[in-house]
């Protein structure tokens, strides 16, 4: 990678030796926290801006002629005779004669090519509710952190908008990772009313989620963020359920559903970051959700937390049920998470998810990979950084165990619309 990063870990250590000298006495413990997160977010913003300078945010990289071909679903070749005839956009001309795109001039060829040929639907593969086609709302969840659950997310919406899909990511975790992915400081950049609880709170203040989305430097891609906020719905739901106030189609687990269906005709598929407890925010994630990916990292501490995690789950939608809520999911599926596949033990578990669950168990794993934690230093995930900055080794064993996940997991979603055919293009 391109970050020097012997020069951010030299600057901090600077500014903590100027700050131990200057705070000899001993804190109070609430005061000794703030100084430190205060400490960690003024350097977290001057990385940011030293990262993606001159404007401080994210832009995404530009792609190869080849890369955008493999997107669109053409040759290359036809891509060039698209250029050469004049046909949609133009491409930007780099060293050599090399052409890139940029992924809206990949939108821009899609809705040409779907013009061209209006019973293609696989060029622009949006949703069409005419056909029955609903929006997918996809919850990614587990009771336990560290399973890879933001990485998951993030990889699997970025990949579903690269497939020509109009996506919207929800991070309703109030530890906001996903929302760090997308260039967000969640202290600095976010205000109140920011994130999803705004759209789901009680009282006066609520907003239109309409109005609380933010557009994203991936073209197709549409967020909305999370800070700690969110944990007031935790709070304010217990106050609420207890005063019995409103009708049950007002009750907590429709909230999350009737937000996102106030939106549902902007966007193919919804992707849900949920919180690593499970609370009122988990539950209505999940009452709202047309289907379910439950991460789990194959370590027995890991499947013993899971197996609580199903338990606790299944207690608690059973009373969501009896109040009125409503839960059919088109596909439950269990996705294998950092897996090692050298790792004898790793293999062991993997193999006894597999017994108990079958086909609900994901094919791919997500491989750990050292080509996604390198992207992660600087707040991307492995599709926005070129192969240029791996070993090519690294980076295809990365994007392939990539690109096998999240094809399994979008041709589950076309199945859901009843689309027969339809593979993975990324």
């Amino acid at each position: 990678m391109t970050t020097n990063w012997a020069d951010i870990v030299a600057d901090a250590q600077q500014h903590m030796a100027v700050t131990n000298t200057v705070n000899e006495a001993p804190l109070a413990a609430d005061r000794a926290i703030a100084a430190d997160a205060e400490l960690l977010s003024a350097q977290l913003q001057a990385m940011r801006e030293r990262l993606f300078a001159p404007a401080s945010n994210k832009v995404l990289r530009k792609f190869s002629s080849s890369e955008a071909a493999k997107l669109i679903g053409v040759s290359d070749s036809y891509l060039r005779q698209l250029s050469i005839a004049g046909e949609g956009p133009q491409p930007e001309t780099g060293t050599a004669g090399r052409r890139l795109y940029t992924l809206e001039d990949i939108n821009a060829l899609r809705h040409l090519l779907t013009e061209q040929n209006a019973k293609n639907r696989n060029y622009l593969p949006w949703r069409d509710a005419q056909r029955g086609e609903h929006l997918q709302i996809l919850a990614v969840t587990n009771f336990k952190g560290g399973s890879g659950k933001t990485t998951t997310t993030t990889h699997l919406a970025q990949h579903l908008a690269l497939s020509g899909l109009r996506v919207l990511a929800v991070d309703l975790d109030p530890q906001a990772s996903m929302s760090a992915l997308f260039g967000y400081q969640p202290e600095l950049d976010l205000t109140g009313n920011d994130t999803l609880y705004g759209a789901i709170r009680y009282d006066e203040a609520q907003r239109r989620l309409r109005d609380i989305i933010r557009k994203t430097y991936f073209d197709g891609l549409d967020l909305v963020p999370g800070n700690l906020e969110l944990q007031e719905f935790e709070h304010t739901t217990p106050r609420v359920l207890a005063e019995r106030r409103g009708p049950a189609t007002d009750m907590f687990f429709t909230r999350v559903q009737a937000a996102l269906q106030s939106v549902a005709d902007d966007y193919d598929v919804v992707v849900i970051d949920c919180p690593p407890q499970l609370g009122f925010l988990t539950l209505s994630a999940l009452c709202a959700a047309t289907s379910v990916i439950v991460t789990v990292h194959p370590q027995m501490l890991d499947v013993a937390s899971m197996s609580q995690f199903l338990f606790m789950t299944s207690d608690l939608l059973s009373v969501v049920r009896e109040a009125g809520g409503t839960l059919n999911f088109d596909f439950l599926r269990y996705l294998i998470t950092r897996y090692e596949p050298n790792d004898g033990p790793q293999a062991q578990i993997a193999g006894f998810l597999r017994a108990q669950f079958g086909d609900r168990v994901l094919t791919a794993p997500m491989v750990k990979s050292t080509a996604v934690s390198d992207a992660g230093l600087t707040k991307q995930t492995l599709y926005e950084v070129g192969r240029e900055n791996f070993s090519r080794v690294t980076y295809d064993r990365a994007m392939e165990s990539l690109t096998a996940v999240n094809g399994e997991i979008e041709a589950l979603i076309h199945s859901a619309w009843n689309r027969t055919g339809k593979g993975a293009k990324v």
